[in-house]
């Protein structure tokens, strides 16, 4: 079977193994874990914060860096397609109380003229907007890599208004590597950003959350009262540390996803639009069977794919699928469709 439903599949390494196993720990709660403490000062590091905060998911980074920003009522302008819209069970509205305004953002991206229509001052009728989110790479669509001048651009127009600047960066590295940039150029202009450990770095679970020290300590306080205290958390940051101090080669990721992609679009009746990084999406209305059906047959045939929309499905590349991988793929996705 070849998996391709997404890069959180991946399978910790040797090296990460090991890291587990020998990891030195403490109770986190305590801040007396030194494998934690190691990653998130490495963390902090890679992406030019302060600080930084070792959280079980991403989601719950991207919860508590939304509840530290603002206050209940307040509101927070969003693409409508955004991770933290779509695919948090509503966490924005039951954690920290708080109304969306989202707008449909230029690749995903509120712009700076969206960010100024859609500000609102606080006033004795109204809460204000406390946060601005962004996210990159865009996954729901398509896995966009935003440029560093188009994040600097939109957290000036939210900062010109006092406005903090939250980035889901699940898979921030990808879009640096996309853009061939470091990725403090993604980072910089925002106040907090989340990044995962366990998308395309490959560790097997956990994610970070950083920004100033002030911030990360209120944040802190806040992953406990979410239920993130974490006691001899060292060997899961283990594997994480190692993720991060060896990066994997995702420019060959995002290389498989092109080849993929190029490779389904050549299959009558399926569209695949060349991707930026290393998520593909495909578009399947023209082989006359629903998204459902699609998914049944390619399973049958040996990949794994996930449902993405009314007419598409995703693909991703990562870590654990070669150049071979995903060529068989293509053959088993042709197959399959063959078959209809």
């Amino acid at each position: 079977m070849i998996d391709l439903r997404s890069d959180t599949v991946t399978k910790p390494d040797d090296e990460m193994r090991t890291a587990a196993a020998e990891a030195a720990v403490g109770d986190d709660v305590y801040d007396e874990d030194p494998t934690v403490n190691d990653l998130e000062e490495r963390a902090a590091d890679r992406v030019g914060t302060d600080a930084a905060l070792f959280v079980p998911t991403g989601t719950m980074g991207n919860q508590i860096a939304i509840r530290g920003h603002t206050e209940r009522g307040q509101e927070l302008i969003a693409d409508r397609e955004s991770h933290v819209v779509k695919w948090e069970l509503g966490g924005i509205a039951q954690h920290a109380q708080v109304q969306v305004r989202m707008v449909d953002g230029e690749r995903g991206r509120p712009t700076p003229a969206q960010v100024d229509a859609s500000y609102v001052a606080e006033d004795l009728h109204r809460p204000g907007t406390g946060l601005v989110c962004l996210e990159n790479t865009h996954n729901a669509r398509g896995g966009l890599a935003i440029p560093p001048e188009q994040v600097a651009a939109t957290a000036e127009a939210a900062h010109d208004r006092g406005v903090p600047v939250h980035l889901d960066g699940a898979r921030v590295f990808n879009a640096a590597t996309a853009l061939d940039v470091p990725v403090t150029e993604l980072t910089e202009p925002v106040d907090s950003v989340m990044f995962c450990l366990s998308k395309g770095l490959g560790a097997p679970v956990g994610s970070m959350l950083a920004g100033d020290a002030d911030f990360i300590e209120r944040a802190r306080r806040t992953r406990k009262l979410f239920g993130g205290g974490m006691r001899q958390a060292g060997v899961i940051a283990g594997p994480g540390l190692a993720a991060l101090e060896n990066v994997p080669d995702l420019a060959t990721d995002h290389e498989h996803a092109s080849l993929l992609a190029a490779g389904l679009d050549d299959i009558v009746g399926l569209s695949a639009p060349d991707p930026e990084s290393n998520i593909v999406v495909v578009d399947v209305a023209d082989t006359g069977l629903d998204v459902d059906t699609v998914l049944e047959r390619l399973e049958d045939e040996g990949v794994r794919a996930t449902p993405f929309g009314p007419t598409t499905i995703r693909l991703c590349a990562h870590r654990d699928v070669d150049r071979g991988d995903i060529e068989t793929a293509i053959e088993r996705a042709s197959a399959a469709i063959a078959s209809a």
